[in-house]
């Protein structure tokens, strides 16, 4: 299953999550760790300029999101502790967006 999360990204953010998310690619064997426990198959992020800041668009393939979630929420691994904190300070609010397709065998 394909997941999508698109996130606003707090004032004065954005340095702070591009360090991230490089330091993520860095630790690459770890991210795999937390893959394997949550049965996340792959993951993208983008980030996007809108005229009034910057939006989080974060792709996640996976076989079960509520597996997935919960394996993430319970993880006692440090890159997922270090990874939530990260995220609760530089993620502002959900942006809407209208689905106008989706199709899936």
């Amino acid at each position: 299953m394909l997941k999508i999360a698109m996130r606003r990204v707090a004032d004065g953010e954005v340095d702070r999550l591009r360090s991230w998310m490089s330091e993520l690619m860095q630790r690459r064997d770890e991210v795999i760790a937390t893959f394997e426990n949550e049965g996340v198959r792959h993951e993208l992020a983008y980030l996007l300029p809108v005229t009034d800041g910057w939006i989080l668009v974060y792709a996640m393939e996976m076989e079960d999101p509520e597996r997935a979630s919960a394996a993430f929420r319970a993880s006692s691994l440090p890159i997922d502790h270090e990874h939530k904190q990260v995220m609760a300070k530089v993620l502002g609010a959900p942006v809407d967006a209208e689905l106008l397709y989706d199709v899936a065998l």
